[in-house]
């Protein structure tokens, strides 16, 4: 029986403590980049049915649009430009409670509201950053932050084989 992961769990981070839990081992054995990450996008919107759920793959320089739930996207997105270019550009996570508020933010959608970026890093180098967005403000705060860094780092030691 393949996984579900619905939860009625209220708190944040024990919502995220069962994600985790539950998620980790669904990935143990697979190692191919894009059913990772097509699973994570799948999983993570079934948990927490954000509006936009994706990752963008560093390649030739660029930011390229990889697996993703939600609406249709940008297709590319160049270094240090925008929320995920930044995130990219810095190899931290952006946190930003008001897209609008956010300088050179690239709106893909007009719903997006707040967003999350975390970084995937592999030997000291952001190969992919997850972007998360939300059709509500200040949705992402540091409960998400560590929890999705976390989730991050169990991905790429996966699939980039740190």
């Amino acid at each position: 029986m393949e996984p579900v992961f619905t939860y009625t769990i209220t708190d944040k981070a024990a919502r995220y403590e069962q994600f985790i839990t539950d998620f980790l081992p669904y990935i143990t054995d697979e190692h191919e980049e894009v059913s990772v990450l097509a699973n994570t996008t799948a999983a993570l919107r079934q948990a927490f049915g954000w509006f936009w759920i994706g990752f963008y793959l560093v390649r030739d320089g660029q930011l390229i649009l990889g697996p993703f739930q939600g609406d249709v996207a940008c297709y590319r997105i160049r270094h240090a430009r925008g929320v995920c270019g930044t995130a990219w550009a810095e190899a931290t996570t952006q946190v930003v409670p008001d897209v609008e508020q956010f300088p050179g933010h690239i709106a893909c959608s007009g719903s997006s509201r707040s967003e999350i970026v975390v970084p995937l890093i592999s030997k000291g180098e952001v190969r992919a950053v997850l972007d998360i967005d939300s059709e509500e403000l200040a949705t992402f705060d540091e409960v998400d932050r560590d929890y999705l860094e976390r989730l991050c780092g169990e991905i790429s030691s996966r699939i980039y084989m740190q």
